[in-house]
């Protein structure tokens, strides 16, 4: 089976590990937890800012059973609950399996915080204001040598 490039573009130079991180995101995962991803407005006044929000589904975990870490420019969110010894089950409808889930981040996205509060696992990223750059560039005459 061949691969079809996605940035094969003559266009789009140097966007190979570009196209590596959506080969990696589109191989997915399990579906669990669920999550949101949303635009969030943190702060009151004129220190409100706009942050992106994951908001994961981790009703059983506590923050101990949870890990979030930047691996790169991944977001790794990972899930793992002790078994209680104590506990016997006559049924056992509510899962309590590990799972591990990652975001791909943009360059710049900063973590800003991560809160556990009624089941909801919410993270909270900044992403950066856009500066433009604009650099001339000097055209050398080919009539001209260059010295190094």
């Amino acid at each position: 089976m061949t691969r079809m490039l996605q940035f094969n573009s003559p266009f789009l130079l140097g966007f190979d590990e570009m196209e590596r991180l959506l080969e990696r995101v589109a191989k997915g995962s399990d579906g669990y937890p669920p999550y949101n991803v949303e635009e969030a407005l943190v702060g009151e006044g004129e220190a409100a800012r706009r942050v992106l929000r994951i908001t994961l589904a981790v009703a059983g975990f506590a923050s101990g059973e949870l890990a979030v870490t930047l691996e790169d420019n991944q977001l790794v969110i990972r899930g793992r609950q002790r078994e209680d010894e104590a506990r016997t089950f006559l049924h056992r409808g509510i899962a309590a399996r590990q799972f591990q889930r990652a975001f791909v981040l943009a360059d710049g996205i900063e973590v800003l915080s991560a809160r556990l509060d009624n089941g909801l696992l919410a993270i909270d990223l900044v992403r950066p204001e856009p500066t433009k750059l604009v650099r001339k560039i000097n055209i050398i005459d080919g009539a001209q040598t260059v010295s190094a």
